[in-house]
């Protein structure tokens, strides 16, 4: 499985042919908004030409699902797997088209192509939040959006996790680096991806503990 950061928590995975996009913030939204939070990472906008698959939103956050970047991908001419919860769900699908908008509340599971889809609890101010855990036959990808260390999520986590993509930036209901730690210490992943820098700070990721860290590029490969 290749895997590519997008930025903030954007993740693009690919198996073959097959494009799987996760919670893309391509343009800057957010800015409009909170004029504190403009982009510090430009946009490549070579994304743009990727026709995904499936696309997954965790949250109905800006950061996570912006509708400046969703129009760019989802239209009423794509023919586009769209997992969402229910906050996303209500939006996205007025797009219309010929896309599948699937629903996709906690222990929902959706399989597509062979790759199987979960999604699990994730503990943040979102009405609706999820985690996602990506199983493509071989190894587990734990993407758990947006999220505070809580307790119960960790039965909804099965023990064999291959790797884990966190926030720990500490702020808007996310983990700080030190709680993040203590929860991949708790899921025992093999590789722990920290992410949710950098985009509206100046914070380091390579100050994220956890001793099977893997620290992502914007844009470019994780070597997972």
């Amino acid at each position: 499985m290749k895997i590519t950061w997008l930025g903030q928590a954007g993740l693009l995975f690919e198996k073959a042919n097959f494009k799987i996009m996760i919670d893309p913030y391509l343009s800057d939204s957010v800015e409009k908004i909170n004029p504190k939070s403009y982009r510090r990472q430009v946009v490549d906008e070579s994304f743009f030409d990727i026709k995904p698959d499936v696309m997954i939103f965790t949250h109905n956050h800006l950061d996570h699902y912006d509708p400046e970047t969703v129009c760019r991908f989802i239209t009423e001419d794509t023919d586009i797997v769209v997992l969402a919860p229910p906050s996303v769900w209500n939006e996205v699908r007025k797009i219309g088209g010929g896309n599948n908008y699937v629903q996709f509340n906690r222990h929902t599971t959706w399989t597509e192509q062979g790759i199987k889809f979960t999604a699990v609890k994730a503990e943040h101010s979102d009405i609706t939040p999820i985690g996602v855990i990506i199983d493509d036959g071989e190894k587990k990808y734990y993407v758990t959006g947006d999220t505070l260390y809580n307790d119960d999520i960790f039965p909804d986590i099965p023990d064999d996790i291959y790797a884990v993509f966190l926030p720990v930036n500490g702020v808007g209901n996310n983990m700080n680096m030190t709680d993040a730690k203590k929860f991949c210490e708790r899921i025992n992943p093999e590789i722990a991806v920290p992410m949710h820098c950098g985009m509206f700070d100046e914070l380091d990721l390579n100050k994220f503990m956890y001793k099977n860290k893997v620290v992502p590029k914007i844009y470019e490969k994780i070597e997972v």
